[in-house]
C-alpha cells in the first residue's frame, strides 16, 4: 500500500469544516468519498489540521494508504472529476511510510482578511470579514508583532480539542492593507482552537483603543479568555501554506 500524500484548495463557505462530522457535510467526507470511488476501496484520509465550518484552505495537506494502480501524475484529475467545484486537488505525490499529513508538519502559515469598508462587495460576502468601523494599521501591526515569540496561548483559544500543552511559537504575526483590504498573515509551530481568529480580534480591539499592544504579553501571562478580543468570524479565514520535509515539502513549494 503506498502512502500517498495530497496538495488541495478549497472553498469551505458550504461546509462544516474539514473534519468528518455524523450529520454535516465536510471537506474530509466528500474527499474521501471522491477518492474511494476513484481508487475502488474504501479510503480514509488524514488532513493537516482541522478547519472549521465557513474556512477555507488555499494550500492543504491529506494523506491516505491505497493500492491503486492510477499513475499519481493522473491522480488529481481523476479524483477532480468526482469532486464538486469548491474543492481541488492539485498534485499527489508518494510519501515516506511514516509521513502523517499533522504529524509530520513542521509549522503553518494561515492569513485573515477583512474589508474594511462602509461598503460591502457582495462577491466576496463568504470570503472575507466584512468589518466597516474604522481599523487603525499601526495599532494592528504592533499588536501583531506583540504576539511574535513563545508564549503560552491558553488566553486566546476557545474550549474544544484537548491538548498536552497550550505553549505555542508564533514565528510571524503581520498585517497589511491594500485598498480596503486588510490581510493578516500569522505562522506558527502549531494552532489552538480558534486561537487565529482570537488573535485577529484582540488586533482589532487594540486597533480602537479597548486594548494597549503593549499588554498583550501580559495577557498572555494571565491566560484569562475574557479579557482578550473577540472570535473573529470564520469566513476571512484561509490556511495559507503548510510545510515539511522531504517529497510532500517540495511538492509545496510548487504553489
Amino acid at each position: 500500500m503506498k502512502n500517498i500524500a495530497l496538495i488541495l484548495r478549497y472553498d469551505g463557505s458550504r461546509y462544516h469544516g474539514w473534519q468528518v462530522q455524523k450529520n454535516e457535510i465536510s471537506v474530509a467526507q466528500t474527499l474521501e468519498e471522491a477518492l474511494t470511488k476513484t481508487c475502488g476501496h474504501p479510503v480514509k484520509t488524514v488532513g493537516c489540521g482541522r478547519t472549521d465550518a465557513g474556512v477555507h484552505a488555499l494550500r492543504y495537506c491529506a494523506n491516505f494508504r491505497s493500492d491503486t494502480r492510477i499513475p499519481l501524475e493522473r491522480l488529481p484529475l481523476a479524483v477532480n472529476s468526482r469532486l464538486p467545484g469548491d474543492i481541488a486537488v492539485l498534485e499527489a505525490v508518494e510519501a515516506p511510510e511514516d509521513f502523517n499529513a499533522i504529524g509530520s508538519c513542521i509549522k503553518k502559515e494561515y492569513v485573515y482578511k477583512i474589508l474594511n469598508s462602509n461598503i460591502r462587495d457582495p462577491f466576496l460576502q463568504e470570503r472575507v470579514c466584512f468589518y466597516p468601523q474604522h481599523l487603525d494599521m499601526e495599532l494592528m501591526q504592533r499588536a501583531g508583532r506583540a504576539f511574535e515569540g513563545t508564549h503560552d496561548f491558553r488566553a486566546v483559544r476557545s474550549e474544544g480539542t484537548q491538548t498536552k500543552t497550550t505553549v505555542r511559537t508564533v514565528h510571524w504575526c503581520r498585517a497589511e492593507k491594500e485598498g480596503d483590504l486588510i490581510t493578516i498573515s500569522i505562522c506558527a509551530n502549531g494552532f489552538l482552537y480558534n486561537m487565529c481568529r482570537a488573535m485577529v480580534g484582540t488586533m482589532v480591539y487594540a486597533s480602537y483603543g479597548k486594548l494597549q499592544p503593549e499588554d498583550i504579553p501580559h495577557l498572555l501571562e494571565m491566560g484569562d479568555r475574557r479579557l482578550t478580543g473577540p472570535t473573529m468570524p470564520p469566513q476571512g479565514l484561509y490556511l495559507n501554506r503548510v510545510w515539511y520535509d522531504g517529497v510532500v515539502g517540495e511538492m509545496f513549494s510548487r504553489y
